[in-house]
């Protein structure tokens, strides 16, 4: 198995993302064109065997000292070889991103993959508020 990670947007199959992130708990039915928006306005990773796009991840970053990790996935038939971990790898090593301090992001059940590279719950959730709105994509 040949896997491949890359950061060049015009290899993104952009209709396998949206099938499966409309098929989510954190994003269901979200529109194709609403995908395609966070995709150009994001850093994204693709996840490819023998050149077949099997994961994907996106961050929201100023390059500087922030970034939010999103709509992280490994395609069901391909999960427990160790991609995600290898996805994740490659996303906190790259070059880009180096002078980030704080990496945020929300899960329902993969904290014990994301605890592997050091997140943990908020320091100071006193200190964080978010704005939640019900007209999202």
């Amino acid at each position: 198995m040949n896997i491949e990670i890359s950061t060049d947007r015009s290899r993104l199959d952009v209709a396998m993302i949206h099938a499966f992130l409309a098929d989510s708990y954190w994003v269901p039915g979200i529109t194709r064109a609403s995908v395609v928006k966070c995709i150009e306005h994001s850093l994204c990773f693709g996840v490819y065997v023998d050149g077949r796009q099997i994961g994907f991840a996106r961050l929201i970053t100023d390059y500087v000292r922030f970034a939010h990790l999103l709509d992280v996935f490994v395609l069901p038939e391909f999960r427990g070889e160790g991609i995600a971990k290898l996805l994740m790898n490659n996303i906190l090593s790259h070059p880009e991103l180096q002078t980030v301090t704080r990496y945020t992001l929300h899960t329902r059940d993969a904290h014990g993959l994301y605890a592997q590279f050091g997140f943990t719950a908020p320091a100071n959730p006193k200190r964080q508020m978010e704005l939640l709105r019900t007209n999202g994509a």
